[in-house]
C-alpha cells in the first residue's frame, strides 16, 4: 500500500514538535488520530521512525531520513496544489488568441494592457491574421477563441456579436470628392478603386457593396497591407473604402475620410469559440475583460460601436 500525504504530513507535524499533543493541536485532529497515522506510516516502511515514551519523542535514524524525503514530498505538494489554484483562478496560464490585424492593432492593446496588469502571470499570445486563418486556429485548438468576422456559419463554432465597424470612404486629401461629407458607394463606382486582397473579409464585403448598387469597381490596384494601400492612396492612385477599426492603420499620408451611405455598409465582429469547448481559466478570464469593455462602453474609434445584447 501506498504511503499517504495524510500520513507524511502526520509525521511531519509530530517530527517537528516532538511532541503528539502538540502535534495534534497543530493538525486539529485528536491524539488517537494521529498515532493511528504514524503507526500506519510506519508499517507500511517496515521501520520504526519514533522513539516514545510518556513524556519524550525522539526520531531515530530512519525517522531523521523520513523527515527529510517527507518534507521534500509535503512541501512540494503544497506547492504544486498553489500553482493550481492561480491557474483555475485565472491568475497564471496561457491565453491565446486569433483575430484579425486590425483589431490586434487598435482594438486589443489597452484591454491587453489592463488585463496584464490584473494578472500579470500570465502569458497573452496573439495571432493575427486573415478571418480564414484565425478561424482555422480556433477550429485546431491553436487559439482559445478569436475576435473575428464570420463567413459561412459552422455548426463547430459558437459566437457572440461584439463590435460593429462601419465603412467609411478614403480619399487623397487632394481628391474632387474630399469636400463632400458624405459619399456614396456610386461615386466610389466612377473613381479608381484600391482594394485590399481578396482573401480579405474587407475585399467580401466592398464587393457586396458595389454588387448591391449595380456597380462594378475592378481594383486599380491591390495591397494586402493596408499602410500600403493608404499609401497609394495618399499618392493619388485612387480612393478606398475600410472599416473603422482599419482606418488607424492607414499611416501617416495625407488621406481624408468620409461618411460612406448608400448602403451603410457595417461588418461584425463577434467572440467566436470552438463549441462544446471548456475555455483555459486565463482565456475566460480575458472574456470577461472583452464583455466589460462592451458593457462600460469603452472609447472605440469613430464608426465603431459596441454591441448591445
Amino acid at each position: 500500500m501506498d504511503t499517504t500525504l495524510r500520513q507524511l504530513t502526520a509525521y511531519l507535524a509530530v517530527a517537528r514538535e516532538a511532541s503528539f499533543t502538540a502535534a495534534a493541536a497543530q493538525l486539529r485532529v485528536s491524539q488517537s488520530t494521529l498515532s493511528r497515522a504514524v503507526a500506519d506510516l510506519e508499517r507500511m516502511l517496515g521501520v520504526r521512525l519514533l522513539e516514545r515514551d510518556t513524556r519524550n519523542v525522539q526520531l531515530t535514524a530512519a525517522g531523521e531520513e523520513t523527515l527529510r524525503v517527507a518534507e521534500q514530498i509535503v512541501d512540494a505538494h503544497r506547492s504544486g496544489m498553489k500553482e493550481l489554484r492561480r491557474y483555475l483562478s485565472g491568475e497564471s496560464g496561457v491565453m491565446a488568441m486569433a483575430t484579425l490585424p486590425s483589431v490586434a492593432a487598435v482594438l486589443l492593446p489597452r484591454l491587453v494592457s489592463a488585463f496584464r496588469r490584473q494578472r500579470p502571470e500570465v502569458t497573452v499570445r496573439i495571432m493575427d491574421g486573415l478571418e480564414r486563418a484565425v478561424i482555422g486556429r480556433v477550429l485546431s485548438g491553436d487559439a482559445d477563441f478569436a475576435v473575428t468576422t464570420i463567413g459561412a456559419a459552422s455548426d463547430r463554432l459558437d459566437h457572440r456579436p461584439l463590435i460593429r465597424d462601419r465603412f467609411r470612404a478614403v480619399l487623397p486629401e487632394s481628391h474632387p470628392l474630399a469636400d463632400r461629407d458624405e459619399l456614396t458607394w456610386e461615386d466610389l463606382a466612377t473613381e479608381p478603386f484600391l482594394a485590399v486582397g481578396p482573401q480579405s473579409s474587407v475585399r467580401r464585403l466592398t464587393d457586396a457593396a458595389f454588387a448591391q448598387v449595380g456597380a462594378t469597381a475592378a481594383p486599380a490596384a491591390e495591397a494586402s497591407n493596408v499602410a500600403t494601400l493608404g499609401g497609394l492612396v495618399a499618392a493619388g492612385l485612387g480612393v478606398s473604402a475600410l472599416p473603422a477599426l482599419v482606418l488607424p492603420l492607414l499611416g501617416p499620408g495625407r488621406v481624408v475620410q468620409r461618411d460612406l451611405v448608400g448602403p451603410v455598409v457595417e461588418r461584425r465582429l463577434d467572440v467566436v469559440v470552438r463549441a462544446r469547448r471548456t475555455l483555459p481559466p486565463a482565456a475566460a478570464a480575458f472574456m470577461e475583460v472583452l464583455e466589460e469593455a462592451r458593457v462600460d462602453g469603452r472609447e472605440v474609434p469613430p464608426g465603431a460601436s459596441w454591441i448591445a445584447r
